[in-house]
C-alpha cells in the first residue's frame, strides 16, 4: 500500500516537505492507541506560508484550494513522520477540520476546503475518503488563508 501511495504522488508531482517543527507550544502528531491526530497545517510551501490574506478579500477560491491542498501535503508529511515514513499504515482518514480566513460574507468555504478533500482522496484512495468541516475564521496563525488538522485510523 506504501508503494501504491508513493506511486499516487510520484505521478502527481508531488515531493513530501520534511515535516515541520511546532511554532508554539504543541506538538506536530499524537498516535493513541490506532488513532494519529495531526495538529493544524498551514499552507507551507519551501519554508514559508505560501498562501496569506482573506477569502472573499484579497484570496481568490482557487487560490484558496491550492492553500488547501498545500495543507494536504503538509498532514501527509507529518503522517509520514508520525509513522517511521510508511504511509501504507494509514488504514482511513477519519476528519479534516478545515479552517478558512474568510470575510463574513464569504460562503464557500466548503469548496476551499475540497482542495485538500480532493488530494487526499487521490493519493489515499478508498481510505482517504472522510468527514469534514469547513469553517471560516477571523483571522489564522501568521496570516495564512487555511489552516486544516486531521484525524486518521492506523494500522500497528
Amino acid at each position: 500500500m506504501s508503494d501504491e501511495i508513493n506511486g499516487r504522488l510520484t505521478a502527481l508531482g508531488i515531493t513530501l516537505p520534511q515535516a515541520a517543527a511546532p511554532a508554539a507550544n504543541y506538538v506536530p502528531y499524537v498516535i493513541s492507541g490506532n488513532l494519529l491526530t495531526i495538529s493544524g497545517q498551514l499552507p507551507m510551501e519551501n519554508g514559508k506560508v505560501a498562501v496569506t490574506g482573506h477569502l472573499g478579500r484579497n484570496v481568490d477560491v482557487a487560490t484558496g484550494q491550492r492553500a488547501a491542498e498545500l495543507c494536504a501535503i503538509n498532514i501527509l508529511s507529518q503522517a509520514s513522520a508520525a509513522l517511521g515514513g510508511d504511509l501504507g499504515r494509514i488504514k482511513r482518514l477519519i476528519k479534516l477540520n478545515g479552517f478558512v480566513a474568510s470575510v463574513p460574507e464569504f460562503g464557500e468555504q466548503h469548496l476551499v476546503i475540497n482542495g485538500a478533500s480532493n488530494l487526499l482522496a487521490t493519493v489515499l484512495g478508498e481510505a482517504g475518503k472522510h468527514a469534514r468541516a469547513a469553517v471560516g475564521m477571523a483571522a489564522l496563525p501568521f496570516n495564512a488563508a487555511v489552516e486544516i488538522d486531521a484525524v486518521m485510523e492506523i494500522a500497528e
